[in-house]
């Protein structure tokens, strides 16, 4: 049992960071397609320094700092739909942007099996870090699990999409899984204590990706 988390606690976060969670998160890239397509991932070593990256310093850290906001604020009365607004204003690219509140509005669909006055206050495309950041404060699901999660969730859908993308097997996509594990439990805790002062990013090249994909005639996700 991990230290603070419940029964029910962890059968709701187990639930909700599921890749069966319809999310509909197979269905985007985050932009890798678009970096596979410009021959800059082409291995397993490559996928894996560049999910380090988006961890670490790109959009997945951001959205664990937005997550970790949003549960303080859904514990507190906070105010969610500025915390949304700005959510948004971080997406760089269209497809970013759709990406992040089509899941975040089809997170709050699904997660209404799970009653709570905190979905009143969420609109109904609410980009994904705060509508399960928020969900998760609301049911007290303890900070530092629930972010660990949602990056593990983050990084296991986007290592199948370079399964998909890439001549890589099963077991190259559990190896990549295991690299990042110290990686994602360690930025968990960082964005467990991080402010909003700490948002920010600079993988540079995962943005220009996103933004091509775009225009790029013939993918598989939509983003």
């Amino acid at each position: 049992m991990i230290e603070g988390l419940s029964n029910p606690a962890l059968l709701r976060l187990m639930s909700w960071m599921s890749p069966s969670f319809p999310v509909g998160a197979f269905a985007y890239s985050n932009g890798l397609e678009r970096a596979v397509h410009d021959a800059m991932i082409g291995n397993a070593a490559q996928l894996q320094e560049w999910l380090s990256d988006l961890i670490t310093i790109g959009s997945a850290w951001n959205d664990a700092v937005l997550f970790a906001e949003s549960w303080r604020r859904a514990s507190d009365d906070g105010d969610l739909p500025e915390l949304a607004e700005l959510a948004e204003a971080l997406a760089t690219s269209s497809e970013r942007h759709l990406e992040t509140v089509k899941q975040g509005a089809a997170f709050l669909e699904a997660a209404a099996a799970w009653p709570s006055p905190v979905l009143d206050l969420l609109c109904k495309e609410c980009p994904l870090p705060v509508a399960a950041g928020a969900l998760a404060g609301a049911h007290g699901i303890p900070l530092s699990p629930a972010l660990a999660a949602y990056l593990h969730a983050f990084t296991a859908n986007l290592v199948q999409a370079g399964l998909r993308l890439m001549a890589l097997g099963q077991a190259d996509g559990v190896r990549v899984l295991a690299a990042l594990e110290t990686t994602i439990a360690k930025i968990a805790e960082r964005a467990a204590a991080a402010t909003l002062d700490d948002l920010g990013g600079a993988t540079v090249l995962a943005e220009i990706a996103a933004m091509n994909h775009e225009t790029q005639y013939s993918r598989l996700f939509r983003s």
